[in-house]
C-alpha cells in the first residue's frame, strides 16, 4: 500500500497520543496495519507488547491477516489483535486470582440475562414480563456509561422505574457472581474496576501492552474509554482512529464526544486528518460533504477523491412502497443489463429490517438472487442453545441458567415441579442448583424419585467436567462434545420434537456445524481447554463459515447500521422519508444529528452510483398514510440530483433500454422454466 502524506504521518508518529481522523473510504485499516508493522520492524517493539482493538471479529481478522502479509510468517507472534470484549475476557481470565470468579465462568447472553432479571423482578412488579427488557436495557446503559449500582440509585432521583432498575442492577450483579457468570458488558466493566483498584494488576497490563491502537474510536462508550486510559496511562503510547461523522451507535452507549475528551485528557494530542477518499466518485462525496456539514463538528474535514466526478445521484419518487420496490428492482435490472455487472455489486440499504420484505418479494419475482444480512443468529437456534448450555454447565457447574435449560433435555424425568422445588431449596440454603443435587437434605424437599434423578444427572455432569479438565491421550475438547451428543441421544430427541424429518435433519446439521467449528477453534489453539473454547464461542454472534455469503453472487439487503464498514459499487438507499430516515423516535428525541450521520454512512457506502428512493404513501398499522420526503433530501446539492419516478417522464432513449432489459429478463425466465 502506497501511503499518501497524511497516512505516512499517521504511521510514523509515535511520540505521544495520536488521533487519526479518518473519513469514510480513506484507508484507515491500511494505516493501522502499516503502523503495527512500523512499530515492530522500525521501532523494534516486541509484537507481544502491541495490542490493536476494534469492534468486530471480522475487522480483527482482517487486520491480523494484513499485518501478517506485510511482515511475513512468524514475525507477528504474540501480537494481540482483538475486539474490546475479547481483550476484556483475556484480562479477566489471567487475573482470576484477583477477582471473585472461578475458572470456567460463564458468559451470559441477552436471553440468559433476561431470564435472570425476570426472576429478580417477580417481587418488584405484578407483571414482570412487561418491564424485563426495559430494565435490562437500562442496566446495560449504566454499565456502558461506567455507572455502578450505588450511583445508579442516586441518579434515579425518585423516578419509580429507575429506582427499581437500580435495585435490580445490584441484585443482578450479585447473582451473576453467585453463578460464576458475567454478561457482555461485564467483560469491559470488570477489567476497568480491577485496573482502577489494583495497582499491581494495572502495572502488569501496562507492561504487557506498551503500545495500543484503537479502531472505530467514535464507537467507544465511557467504560471502554476508561479501559483505554487505564492501559496507556500518562505516557499514552496510543493511536486511535475514528470519524465523528460515522458515529451511529448512541443507542448502545457509543460516545462520539470521546474524540473531544482525548484533547482534554491528552493536551499534547496530535490530530492527523485523512480526507482523501479511495472509494467513491466526486459527485457522491460532494453530496455526502454537503449533507454532513449540517451537523456541528468536533473536527472539520472535507472528503475528496481523484476517481473522477462520476454520475449524478438518481432520486426516484414512488407512489407507495410496492411501487418503490418495483422501481428500485427495475432500475437494478436495467443497470445490470446495460453494464453486465454481477449481482454482488448491488446493495439495497434501509433504516429498519421491516423494510426488506417488499424488496425480497420483488427480487424473487424477478429471479434475482439476494442475501439478507442480519437474519437469525446461529446461537439463537434452540438446538445450539441446548448444546451450548451443556458445555457451559460442564465448564461451570454453578451456571444455574444452563442447568435449568438442559436438566430435562432430553427428558430424564426432571420436570418443572421438581426444578421449582429444587430452586426453592437453593434459595433457602444458598446453593447453586448443581451443588444442591448432592445435598443429603434435598430428598426431604423434592422427594425420593426426583432427588435420585437430580443426583444422577449432577454426577453425570461432574464426570464430563472432570474429563474436560484432564483429557485422555486420544481425547480433545471436541471429542468430548461428540461423545456427549451421542450419550444423550440428541439426534433422537430432535427427531421426536421436530415438526418433520427435514426439520430434524436441518437442526442436527446445525449441531454438527457447531462441533466442526469447535474443532477448528481447537486446531488453531491446541492448548485451549473446553472452558476457553466455550468462552470464545460465546463471544461470537454468528457462525463463521469458510464461504461467507458476502462472497456469493447475490444482491445485498441490509440495514444502514449493518452496512457500516462495507462498500458496494452500486447502492440503493430506500425509504428516505420523514419518520423513517430520520426515524420517528429520533425526531421525538431530537436526535436528528445521529440520523443524519446514518444517512451519511449510507451515501458513502457507494463507489460508483447512488440511487435514492422514497414513497408518497405507505401502509402503517393497516392504514395508508401520506409520507413526506426526508429533510435530508433538501440538504443535498440540487444540481447533483437527477429525479425520476411518479410524474417525471424518462428520456426516450432510456425507455428503450429499459424495455430491452425487461425483454431479456423475460427470455431468461422462460429459458429457466
Amino acid at each position: 500500500m502506497k501511503l499518501n502524506p497524511q497516512q505516512h504521518a499517521a504511521v510514523r508518529y509515535i511520540d505521544g497520543p495520536c488521533l487519526v481522523l479518518a473519513g469514510a473510504g480513506s484507508g484507515k485499516t491500511g494505516v493501522i496495519t502499516q503502523k503495527i508493522a512500523y512499530l515492530i520492524e522500525q521501532c523494534e517493539i516486541n509484537p507481544k507488547n502491541i495490542a490493536a482493538v476494534t469492534f468486530t471479529n471480522k475487522s480483527a481478522r482482517e487486520m491480523q491477516k494484513r499485518v501478517a502479509k506485510l511482515l511475513g510468517k512468524g514475525k507477528t507472534k504474540g501480537l494481540r489483535v482483538s475486539t474490546f470484549h475479547t481483550l476484556g475476557l483475556d484480562i479477566i481470565r489471567k487475573e482470576l486470582d484477583n477477582l471473585p470468579y472461578k475458572k470456567g465462568f460463564s458468559i451470559y447472553d441477552n436471553q440468559d440475562s433476561l431470564a435472570l432479571i425476570k426472576q429478580l423482578m417477580k417481587l418488584a412488579f405484578a407483571d414482570p414480563d412487561g418491564k424485563t427488557d426495559t430494565i435490562l436495557w437500562q442496566i446495560s446503559r449504566w454499565k456502558n456509561a461506567f455507572v455502578l449500582p450505588d450511583q445508579a440509585l442516586r441518579e434515579a432521583n425518585g423516578d419509580a422505574l429507575l429506582t427499581v432498575a437500580a435495585s435490580v442492577y445490584e441484585q443482578y450483579n450479585h447473582h451473576l457472581q453467585t453463578y460464576n457468570a458475567v454478561d457482555f458488558d461485564d467483560l469491559i466493566m470488570i477489567p476497568v474496576l480491577l485496573l482502577r483498584d489494583n495497582e499491581e494488576a494495572k502495572q502488569r497490563w501496562r507492561n504487557q501492552i506498551r503500545y495500543l491502537l484503537v479502531d472505530e474510536y467514535q464507537d467507544t462508550n465511557a467504560t471502554q474509554y476508561e479501559l483505554v486510559k487505564l492501559i496507556v496511562g500518562k505516557i499514552a503510547n496510543l493511536t486511535v482512529v475514528g470519524d465523528d461523522d460515522q458515529s451511529v451507535y448512541s443507542w448502545r452507549g457509543a460516545q462520539p464526544e470521546n474524540l473531544n475528551l482525548l484533547k482534554e485528557d491528552y493536551p499534547m494530542l496530535n490530530v492527523i486528518k485523512l480526507e482523501q477518499n479511495y472509494r467513491s466518485t466526486g459527485c457522491i462525496l460532494q453530496c455526502a460533504n454537503k449533507l454532513i456539514s449540517n451537523n456541528p463538528h468536533i473536527f472539520d474535514k472535507n472528503l475528496w477523491s481523484d476517481l473522477g466526478f462520476g454520475q449524478p445521484i438518481r432520486v426516484i419518487r414512488c407512489r407507495h412502497e410496492d411501487d418503490e420496490a418495483d422501481q428500485v428492482v427495475a432500475e437494478l435490472n436495467h443497470h445490470q443489463f446495460v453494464n453486465r455487472t454481477p449481482h454482488k455489486d448491488y446493495a439495497i440499504l434501509y433504516r429498519g429490517n421491516h423494510q426488506s420484505r417488499v424488496f425480497e418479494r420483488q427480487l424473487r419475482e424477478n429471479n434475482i438472487p439476494y442475501y439478507l444480512s442480519g437474519g437469525m443468529s446461529f446461537f439463537a437456534y434452540s438446538e445450539i442453545k441446548d448444546i451450548m448450555s451443556y458445555l457451559r454447565l460442564i465448564a461451570n457447574p454453578d451456571d444455574d441458567n444452563a442447568f435449568l435449560r438442559i436438566a430435562n433435555v432430553p427428558r430424564r424425568e426432571i420436570g418443572p415441579t421438581s426444578l421449582e422445588k429444587l430452586s426453592n431449596f437453593c434459595s433457602k440454603y444458598n446453593h447453586s442448583l448443581f451443588s444442591a443435587c448432592f445435598d443429603s437434605f434435598l430428598r426431604e424437599s423434592v422427594g425420593n424419585r426426583a432427588s435420585s434423578n437430580l443426583s444422577e444427572f449432577a454426577e453425570w455432569i461432574k464426570d464430563y467436567s472432570l474429563r474436560s479438565e484432564s483429557l485422555g491421550e486420544n481425547e480433545s475438547p471436541a471429542s468430548i462434545v461428540k461423545d456427549l451428543i451421542i450419550n444423550i441421544d440428541y439426534e433422537r430427541w430432535l427427531i421426536d420434537t421436530s415438526k418433520d424429518e427435514a426439520d430434524a435433519t436441518r437442526r442436527m446439521d446445525n449441531v454438527n456445524e457447531l462441533v466442526s467449528w469447535l474443532e477448528r477453534l481447537s486446531a488453531k489453539d491446541p492448548e485451549a481447554d473446553l472452558a476457553t473454547l466455550i468462552a470464545k464461542l460465546t463471544l461470537l454472534d454468528t457462525l463463521e463459515k469458510d464461504n461467507e455469503s458476502n462472497d456469493e453472487n447475490k444482491v445485498h439487503l441490509m440495514t444502514l447500521h449493518a452496512s457500516k464498514g462495507l462498500e458496494f459499487p452500486h447502492v440503493f438507499l430506500v425509504g428516505v422519508e420523514e419518520e423513517i430516515l430520520p426515524h420517528r423516535a429520533s425526531i421525538e428525541e431530537d436526535n436528528i444529528e445521529e440520523e443524519r450521520r446514518l444517512a451519511y454512512v449510507g451515501i458513502t457506502r457507494a463507489r460508483k452510483t447512488l440511487t435514492i428512493s422514497f414513497a408518497s404513501k405507505r401502509k402503517r398499522y393497516g392504514e395508508i398514510i401520506d409520507c413526506e420526503p426526508s429533510r435530508f433530501l433538501e440538504e443535498l446539492p440540487e444540481d447533483l440530483l437527477q429525479w425520476s419516478g411518479a410524474g417525471i417522464e424518462l428520456p426516450e432513449e432510456e425507455k428503450k433500454a429499459r424495455g430491452m432489459a425487461s425483454i431479456a429478463d423475460l427470455k431468461s425466465m422462460l429459458a429457466n422454466s
